[in-house]
């Protein structure tokens, strides 16, 4: 249902999507060595003169202690959520002829994803490492509020930031000097210079080696325990981006191998589709399902379905008496008992219509395995009458299993 106040003002505009949420809160995080690596980062993003080559030989020399090199963190943050936004993050297996994705495509593609994984797999999509902020959870402000009572990521980096700066180390002016030695550099490189690759990778070294020396100066407490937060906080960016990447760059593929599986279960109703399907698979799971599946159709009933466990016994005993059991009650009734064992499908009854309702009853008990030798007839029919009406109630468990077991996805 759609609400409809303010809809009109919804179609009227723009929703301007963006990351400066984002943006804003790593601002708050420019601090001190932070500031000078993100506008050193920024500057090699964007120069012209040097190759991708070239920019990733650098990037990758500068970033030898990657929790001390924050501004690259920070600037691969927001780059990686301006290619979700724009599109593309999602990969194109044929570029010439398939469209760049829209904002919009990921976000339906991303919310039909939170519908299929349960009706496929039977799971959720969050076990599936496919929920909604598995894809879009740095746009979503994963790295600064948390759903528990813990401190975001962005909470605790910015106290452990804050503490190294405020200590004015040597070992971080160093590193600042290093990297605007570095970005200055770069920016005065032009289109017609001459090789300065030699004195590029002077400079990129110089700031890798500020990065080992200050790091070693955190070597120590008070310091010590601020490093390791920072380490473990640049572990949890890092891994929530490259999640995202592998789950938005291949999404097109991921949804329709999903819906496939859909369309594929889908031909299961018919017969001659699915004596095909056994016939032309090589995979035993799949050859198993449209082999079995008119034996676990048949055997779904409503009436056998459970929420937990501990309903279990209830609905037994719910399906027990609606279904008029014990239809027998009565040991002493002879004629009643005997009556009964032929509704029993354990019991030959081959032959019973030559016999008395006591012969019956014992041949009955021999076939069940019940002691005859030195009883009653009346005892024979007690134990015979309290094995079938247990049968009856085991034959209801086996029953409310097998529909069980045929509607739970494995």
């Amino acid at each position: 249902m759609t609400v409809n106040k303010g809809l009109s003002s919804l179609a009227n505009s723009n929703p301007n999507f963006s990351n400066q949420g984002l943006e804003n809160a790593i601002n708050q995080l420019k601090i001190g060595w932070v500031i000078k690596g993100f506008d050193l980062d920024s500057v090699i993003a964007s120069n012209t003169v040097l190759t991708t080559s070239q920019k990733n030989d650098l990037k990758d020399t500068i970033h030898n202690i990657q929790y001390l090199n924050l501004g690259r963190v920070f600037g691969d943050i927001i780059r990686h959520t301006k290619t979700i936004l724009d599109g593309t993050i999602v990969f194109l297996q044929n570029p010439d002829t398939e469209d760049t994705a829209s904002f919009l495509e990921i976000l339906q593609t991303v919310q039909s994803i939170q519908g299929l994984i349960p009706n496929i797999y039977g799971v959720s999509a969050e076990s599936k490492n496919r929920a909604v902020n598995d894809h879009l959870g740095t746009l979503n402000n994963i790295f600064i509020e948390t759903e528990d009572s813990s401190a975001p990521v962005f909470t605790t980096l910015k106290q452990s930031i804050s503490f190294i700066a405020g200590a004015s180390l040597p070992q971080e002016t160093a590193l600042e000097t290093a990297y605007d030695n570095l970005k200055n550099f770069i920016n005065s490189v032009v289109g017609d210079s001459t090789d300065f690759q030699q004195t590029l990778n002077t400079f990129a070294t110089a700031v890798a080696t500020a990065h080992t020396n200050f790091n070693t100066a955190l070597n120590a407490e008070p310091y010590l325990t601020k490093r390791t937060q920072l380490s473990i906080d640049q572990g949890r960016i890092e891994t929530q981006v490259a999640l995202e990447t592998s789950n938005l760059s291949g999404i097109r593929t991921y949804v329709e191998s999903v819906t496939d599986y859909q369309s594929y279960v889908g031909l299961a109703d018919d017969p001659g589709l699915r004596k095909l399907m056994t016939r032309i698979s090589q995979t035993p799971a799949w050859i198993s399902y449209f082999d079995n599946y008119v034996e676990n159709f048949n055997s779904i009933n409503p009436v056998y379905t459970t929420s937990s466990d501990s309903d279990k016994e209830s609905v037994i005993d719910a399906i027990y008496t609606n279904s008029g059991l014990p239809d027998v009650r009565d040991a002493l009734d002879l004629i009643s008992v005997a009556g009964k064992t032929k509704r029993d499908s354990r019991i030959d009854t081959a032959g019973f219509d030559s016999l008395t309702d006591a012969q019956i009853i014992t041949e009955a008990c021999r076939q069940l395995s019940i002691t005859t030798t030195g009883r009653t007839i009346y005892s024979q029919s007690e134990s015979l009458l309290n094995n079938m009406n247990q049968h009856d109630r085991d034959e209801i468990a086996r029953r409310l299993d097998l529909n069980e077991s045929a509607n739970t996805i494995s």
